[in-house]
């Protein structure tokens, strides 16, 4: 059984309504496995959760810096919500131990693994929001987010790998990068992507991930070390 106190411990928030919470740390493969467990599972939550924290980062980073222009704006808002940052502070905060999946995603410990995370983190983000308001669920993503905003100024993180190869695409040889999907495969609930990336009709790289925007950056990231750009 979920001992979903510990969870409340960890998040520093004790719900009303815990049907929401385990909702909320429910995966569609885990339903799957188990049709007669009853209730949901977390992507509606997510739909909602991803909403209410792009709404309270982009107020907090507004306020924040009254000097920078949209575009920094916008760079730092994707360098804190993006699926890596959201599945490394889900990790941090014990996800891993409270999520419920199917045995097979449950073996599963790599790239797609932190995909889960970071939705699963927004998943729980939805159900705050629905249990306890939108001033309890400012506070929780502003302290569990926000300190990692001086690492990501210190060390540049905000400029991700697609803005940077598209930045020195342009300036270098005139061209924006387009991206393809090469192949994929999977269900619905665990899919894979191979991308491309183009300069014109040349293939400079391939990237992989859990969903065609992981993939793109992959594909950039490793576009940038073929180039030697950045």
């Amino acid at each position: 059984m979920l001992n979903l106190s510990k969870f409340e411990e960890t998040l520093g928030i004790v719900f009303h309504n815990k049907d929401l919470l385990r909702t909320a740390l429910t995966h569609r493969s885990y339903l799957n496995e188990n049709p007669n467990m009853g209730g949901g599972h977390n992507e509606r939550l997510e739909f909602l959760g991803d909403a209410v924290l792009e709404l309270v980062i982009t107020e907090y980073l507004y306020e924040k810096f009254p000097e920078k222009p949209e575009g920094d704006l916008t760079a730092l808002r994707a360098s804190l919500v993006n699926a890596n940052m959201l599945g490394a502070v889900a990790s941090e905060l014990d996800f891993n131990n409270f999520l419920l999946l199917s045995r097979g995603e449950a073996k599963d410990i790599g790239r797609a693994r932190q995909y889960i995370l970071a939705n699963t983190f927004e998943a729980v983000v939805g159900a705050i929001y629905l249990d306890q308001g939108y001033n309890p669920t400012r506070d929780f993503i502003l302290r569990v987010l926000t300190a990692k905003l001086s690492e990501i100024l210190e060390k540049k993180l905000y400029r991700d790998a697609k803005s940077l190869f598209q930045e020195e695409a342009q300036e270098r040889v005139g061209i924006t990068p387009t991206y393809q999907v090469i192949k994929e495969w999977g269900p619905d609930h665990d899919k894979h992507f191979i991308v491309g990336v183009y300069l014109g009709k040349e293939l400079v790289a391939e990237g992989e991930g859990a969903s065609k925007q992981m993939a793109q950056q992959s594909a950039a990231e490793a576009a940038l070390k073929v180039k030697n750009w950045g």
